[in-house]
């Protein structure tokens, strides 16, 4: 072992002792790609991955890796859910696909969020980047509502947002709806402008820098940033700057951007001198899209979702296991991993441990703190395993090694999904993931007594309102269908 080595070791040990804030509350920085897949993170599929990925790679080295987190669900609006609440988004209305804006907001006004949990603790609120939870636009003079005039037609600048991240817990928000409404620039309750898409992933970087400028001003609050980006999600538009830097096509070098955006979050923590009291995660609302071009992407050797099947969408692992590090200096050793099951509807419960506070009443039912995983220690949870969900609803349920899917199929997008699937295939799908990573072989004959297991399980969670224990809850809606096919 090299003298470095045993001074890293050392260091750990002593400083991984204790996860009190020594100056305070530590700061919170959250940063969200958008169809990111997992082997997109050059660190993560370093023999099937060709995309340059040096600033997420930095800053794994510098922190913690998880091998087996998973989003909410394989598409955009109800990760986001779980991850702003804690709980899975099939317990409201959004029982399959992703909401369109010009609606109420997906999250109730009385829902505890993230957002509104830390800003009773005096944090200081803020997301840069893309809502996707749904708002109303209402005309500033009149308050009128005001709907879409056709598809892709934009509220008018000026319009004012009556129920979007400000009335959710945030003290300040900058960004836009979801992809298709991206022209439309918000700042805090205000349509402020109409802008080019390709300019957007250049303003979050700056506006959350910007940010950090700021907040380093005010040291004696402790803030959380979410810095949901749209990027590499479509409409894919790297600038002038990065078009062709990958060598492979305009998806990959959209990942070369965000990569580079993520590096501009990070130098501004360390200019400011804020790194050392922030904890930092990085991940991806689901796995990567068909949009990026797999057939080019393939064929330069970079596999999205590295050894894993399926991608966006779907109900493999492709679909929602997610690139997610943390960092936290003198609380998280440099290098490390961990293979503990973790969801994003997690983060929840993990603030509340970080900042020992108990949780909300009415909030976080799907959510257990990882915080011990931070210092190698084992997730003690009341969960009995975690709920996945696919762009069609389909549910699967993971405990363990072992994974149940209610899918004949993929139960997304990529084939065979389930209007394509053989006559004959089983009714579900069990696969042993410590064997079979990649999903390629179905046990659902042959173990039945699982299967009934994971099942019972399964419908116990969803019945039941919450998967963790705790104060008795609801689903928002009276019949959540569990089956999509049989």
């Amino acid at each position: 072992m090299t003298f470095a080595s045993k001074v890293a070791l050392a260091g750990a040990a002593l400083l991984l002792s204790s996860f009190a804030a020594t100056a305070g509350q530590p700061n919170v920085v959250f940063v969200l790609c958008d169809d990111l897949g997992y082997g997109d993170v050059q660190c993560l599929n370093p023999e099937r991955g060709k995309i340059l990925t040096p600033g997420i790679d930095r800053f794994a080295a510098e922190g913690m890796v998880f091998t087996d987190a998973h989003s909410g669900s394989s598409v955009c609006s109800p990760t986001r859910y779980g991850l702003m609440t804690g709980r899975y988004s099939w317990r409201t209305h959004l029982q399959s696909g992703v909401v369109q804006g010009f609606d109420p907001c997906l999250i109730a006004e009385d829902r505890p969020t993230v957002a509104s949990f830390l800003k009773a603790q005096g944090y200081h609120t803020a997301i840069v980047g893309k809502w996707h939870l749904d708002f109303l636009y209402t005309d500033a003079e009149t308050g009128d509502e005001i709907k879409r005039a056709k598809k892709k037609s934009l509220a008018p600048v000026g319009s004012k947002i009556p129920d979007g991240p400000v009335s959710r817990g945030f003290d300040f928000y900058h960004g836009f709806h979801h992809a298709g409404d991206m022209k439309g620039v918000i700042e805090n309750d205000t349509v402020i402008e109409h802008d080019d898409e390709i300019n957007m992933l250049p303003r979050l970087e700056r506006v959350a820098v910007a940010y950090l400028d700021e907040r380093a001003k005010t040291k004696d609050q402790p803030f959380f940033l979410y810095v949901p980006f749209g990027s590499p999600h479509t409409p894919i538009l790297p600038t002038a700057e990065w078009q062709g830097k990958s060598g492979i096509n305009a998806y990959a070098d959209f990942v070369m951007q965000t990569d580079a955006a993520f590096g501009s979050i990070l130098d501004a923590l360390e200019r400011n001198g804020l790194s050392e009291n922030t904890l930092v995660i990085f991940s991806s609302d689901n796995g990567c899209s068909k949009a990026a071009n797999f057939n080019a992407l393939e064929k330069a050797g970079h596999y999205a979702s590295a050894h894993l099947r399926g991608s966006k969408a779907d109900i493999w692992d492709g679909g929602h296991r997610v690139p997610f590090i943390v960092r936290w200096p003198g609380k998280v050793a440099p290098g490390s991993t961990s293979d503990q099951l973790i969801c994003l509807t997690d983060f929840f419960a993990t603030l509340g441990a970080l900042t020992e506070t108990p949780l909300p009443e009415g909030g976080a039912e799907d959510s257990v703190s990882f915080l011990p995983a931070l210092s190698g220690k084992p997730v003690v949870s009341s969960r009995a395993g975690v709920i996945h969900h696919s762009i069609s609803g389909h549910f699967a349920y993971r405990q363990g090694k072992w994974k149940l899917c209610l899918a004949k199929a993929s139960g997304g997008w990529t084939a065979p999904n389930e209007k394509n699937a053989p006559a004959d295939a089983p009714k579900m799908q069990l696969y042993d993931l410590e064997k079979d990573p990649g999903e390629t072989t179905n046990l659902y004959a042959s173990h039945p007594e699982v299967v009934e297991r994971l099942l019972k399980q399964l419908e116990a969670d969803v019945q039941q309102g919450r998967s963790t224990k705790g104060v008795p809850s609801k689903n928002d809606v009276e019949t959540i269908k569990l089956w999509k096919t049989k």
